[in-house]
């Protein structure tokens, strides 16, 4: 069993979540198939390099393409997300390096998601995540964009009474507007040129390391912490499968 392979309580949790096939030919076995797609998640390697014991890498990409475009992936890190009623919410960007093989899209292409930053070519990865620093939602913009682009849609549906954790970028008054409107409270540091004084607590801003942790533990991924793929629908894809892992071993871990 490699290092990147589900662990036995991991799968038991993932395994009622995946679609059913009850006709036609049976499918190869699930859980060989996604070990197959977390190492390559994990090892950063190509496809082709997939080893034999996870079947033919042609399977495990199909699979994984096809979940991706059925919507598997996002639903599963819709469930697995939903399990968290934590009232402290943390939201923050990271920018993710774009390899020279991931680049070679049309400029004009609407899904290449490649923004020109001081590290050269970037994706920006917008996450909100929970008091613990488990992720919630995820997504990605150009690697230039300010961190208050996916602000709105990261932050829709949040539950009434929560409290937003942030930094200085989010400092906006239509942010400000939104969580009052839903109910919630922000903790962002003023920005120095804003004139009316805002209520802010130190002590509680300290959580806020933990959003940064999960960064860390996301880059841990090397799918992730360099980006491969030239869709940023797939990168995302892979985004996501490494958001779920990570709330998996979390949750094994403190079980």
């Amino acid at each position: 069993m490699s290092q990147y392979d589900l662990t036995d309580p991991e799968w038991r949790v993932i395994e009622p979540l995946l679609p059913n096939k009850p006709r036609g030919v049976p499918r190869v076995d699930d859980r060989r198939v996604l070990n197959g797609i977390f190492w390559v998640l994990r090892s950063g390697a190509p496809w082709r390099d997939v080893p034999q014991r996870y079947g033919p890498y042609t399977t495990c990409y199909n699979r994984f393409r096809r979940w991706m475009i059925a919507g598997i992936w996002d639903s599963l890190m819709d469930v697995i997300a939903s399990a968290s009623h934590d009232r402290i919410t943390m939201i923050d960007g990271t920018s993710i390096r774009v390899h020279h093989s991931a680049a070679t899209l049309r400029a004009d292409h609407p899904d290449r998601c490649l923004g020109r930053s001081r590290g050269g070519l970037t994706t920006k990865i917008h996450a909100l995540t929970d008091g613990k620093g488990l992720p919630i939602k995820i997504a990605i913009t150009l690697g230039h964009a300010h961190d208050l682009t996916a602000a709105s849609e990261l932050l829709d549906n949040l539950p009434s009474g929560a409290m937003l954790l942030a930094d200085k970028a989010y400092d906006a008054n239509w942010l400000r507007s939104k969580l009052r409107a839903e109910r919630s409270w922000a903790n962002i540091p003023p920005k120095s040129n804003r004139k009316e004084p805002i209520v802010f607590s130190p002590w509680l801003y300290k959580k806020r390391n933990l959003i940064e942790r999960f960064f860390n533990k996301l880059k841990y991924y090397r799918r992730v912490a360099t980006r491969y793929d030239k869709l940023g629908m797939t990168f995302l894809a892979m985004t996501k499968l490494a958001c779920i892992r990570i709330v998996l071993r979390h949750n094994e871990s403190t079980a």
